[in-house]
């Protein structure tokens, strides 16, 4: 007789690839794994599959990508399944009632925060934006909340000085995998407690867009510096800056706080240019950008994209 617990997998994005690839290296029965639609993605609008879609197939494991749970159809192909757990990364679709009952064990979430802090879409770049100096990784059992489900096991991460949304997303989502696969066995045999969140503790991370990634100088260079690191690698910081008279957009992929002062320039106001980078007055304090993207062109060290332009007095992001 299989005893072995029989397992869905909902994930779509890279971030949710390492967990559902570590179920099965360890020899779980993932029986189906459910990812978003295939969608129009790049310059050519190319439809193409998730990350979680195209790593199932390389195992031969069932694919399904509803819309919705909307249908009585949807539902009933989830019950046929007969799922002792779905296991939840990432997925982008809101779980109703009628799926997170229907599993014999309920359905598990890996969330890249340390619930109750950064419930929502974008916990890592949140994190970064607001200074913190420690994130993780939490596995909850789902309830009909955002992000509220009571706490299964956690691991934090230390946030370094120069960690970027990107380099962050990287060690998480292999941290995710590990504390997966430390979990389920405690899980299977009812051996966690698992603990209700503190509700006054909590705190949502909102979606991004990219209008939030234009820089305003009058912040801090500190503030311009975490809003680089977070935002690196989407939506990408940026600004503007003139040539020839036009406007044109200039993304800032890397960029310290400089020591040098900027008391006597208004905000924006470039006041120095050269093979050390280029130095922006904000609003307190100076920001040196240390590598540039004009349109168009390839990613560049500030020290290349100044042997081609003249900055020096230009003040960026002027309408």
């Amino acid at each position: 007789m299989n005893t072995r617990p029989r397992i869905i997998y909902a994930g779509t994005p890279e971030f949710a690839v390492p967990p559902l690839q570590a179920l099965i290296a360890a020899g779980y029965e993932v029986v189906a794994v459910y990812t978003q639609p295939d969608r129009p993605a790049g310059r050519g609008r190319e439809t193409k599959a998730s990350a979680v879609k195209n790593a199932a197939l390389r195992h031969s494991i069932p694919v399904y990508q509803p819309v919705n749970f909307k249908g009585d159809i949807e539902l009933q192909k989830l019950a046929a399944l007969k799922p002792d757990v779905m296991v939840v990364t990432a997925y982008g679709l809101l779980l109703p009632a009628a799926v997170l009952a229907t599993p014999r064990l309920g359905c598990i979430n890996i969330h890249a925060s340390l619930l109750p802090r950064w419930r929502g879409a974008a916990p890592i770049q949140r994190a970064i934006l607001a200074g913190d100096t420690e994130t993780g990784i939490t596995i909850m059992q789902m309830d009909a909340g955002l992000d509220t489900g009571a706490v299964l096991a956690q691991r934090s991460c230390a946030i370094a000085d120069d960690d970027t949304g990107s380099s962050l997303h990287d060690r998480l989502m292999q941290l995710g995998a590990e504390l997966l696969l430390e979990t389920l066995p405690d899980f299977f045999a009812a051996g966690i407690s698992a603990r209700p969140q503190a509700e006054s503790q909590a705190c949502y991370a909102r979606k991004l867009s990219k209008q939030e990634a234009e820089i305003d100088w009058q912040c801090s260079a500190a503030d311009i510096a975490r809003a680089v690191r977070a935002f690196n690698a989407w939506p990408v910081a940026f600004t503007t800056w003139r040539k020839n008279q036009r406007k044109e957009i200039l993304r800032i992929w890397r960029a310290q706080v400089s020591a040098a002062g900027a008391a006597d320039y208004l905000p924006g106001t470039v006041i120095a240019s050269g093979a050390s980078g280029i130095d922006v007055a904000t609003g307190a304090g100076v920001l040196r950008l240390l590598e540039v993207q004009p349109t168009g062109k390839r990613v560049m060290s500030s020290a290349d994209f100044c042997n081609a332009q003249q900055l020096d007095g230009q003040l960026l992001g002027a309408d």
